[in-house]
């Protein structure tokens, strides 16, 4: 996945304050609409690793997180 123009976005809920932060980014082939994935990385590691959704995963993830309900113990 060629990430040398994504665009990067800092969550909303960062604060700017060097806290724990991820970045976002909507990863589209030339000419292509709407976005073919959704990247996510540590905004304090940006050469670091980078996970990647699917649109609809990306939903379901970030649904999930706002209910607390991720099934996991």
């Amino acid at each position: 996945m060629d990430l040398s123009n994504a665009a990067w976005r800092t969550s909303s809920y960062s604060g700017g304050n060097g806290g724990q932060c991820v970045e976002v980014a909507a990863i589209t082939r030339p000419g292509s609409e709407p976005a073919q994935m959704c990247a996510v990385r540590d905004s304090k590691n940006p050469r670091g690793p980078v996970l990647a959704f699917t649109p609809q995963q990306w939903r379901r993830f970030t649904a999930t997180m706002k209910t607390g309900n991720s099934g996991v113990t």
